[in-house]
C-alpha cells in the first residue's frame, strides 16, 4: 500500500524485536526508494526536525495470533486491504499481494470478495486490526 504494510511474521521463540524489524526493513526501503527519486508525503515540522521522511505512516501496530481462527480473520484483514483503501476493485487486482500464493494454496478461490462491497463489506472486518 503506499504508505504502510501488512505482514505475518513467525519470529524466533526467543526474539519478539517487532520494531527492530520493522524500523530497519522502512530504513532501508526509505533509502532506496528517495534514491531512485520516489516521492514523499507531507510531514510535520517535528517529524523533520528528527530526521524523518514521508514515506511510511509513523505508527505500527503488533498482534500476537491465537488460534487458527484469528490467523484466517487476519490474513482476511491483509487481503481485503487494498479494496478498503479504493485502490483495487479485487484482492485478485492488488499484483504485490500474497492474496494469489493463497489461492495457489487452495485458501481463496480466484474471486475471493471480488464483488466489494456485496460480499463482504469492510466493517466485517472491523476490530481485527487497527491501522
Amino acid at each position: 500500500l503506499p504508505d504502510h504494510f501488512h505482514t505475518l511474521w513467525t519470529l524466533p521463540a526467543s526474539d519478539a524485536s517487532y520494531s527492530r524489524r520493522l524500523g530497519w526493513i522502512k530504513k532501508e526501503f526509505t533509502k532506496s526508494w528517495l534514491a531512485q527519486g520516489g516521492d514523499e508525503m507531507p510531514i510535520t515540522a517535528s517529524r523533520r526536525n528528527r530526521g524523518g521522511h514521508g514515506v511510511w505512516q509513523r505508527r505500527f501496530w503488533e498482534h500476537a495470533v491465537r488460534d487458527e481462527e484469528d490467523f484466517a480473520r487476519l490474513l482476511d484483514y491483509i487481503h481485503f486491504n487494498p479494496v478498503k483503501h479504493g485502490l483495487v476493485r479485487s484482492p485478485k487486482d492488488w499484483q504485490y499481494s500474497s492474496f494469489h500464493r493463497w489461492v495457489r494454496l487452495g485458501v481463496y478461490g480466484q474471486e475471493w470478495c471480488a464483488l466489494f462491497p456485496q460480499t463482504l463489506k469492510s466493517d466485517d472486518l472491523s476490530g481485527v486490526v487497527g491501522e
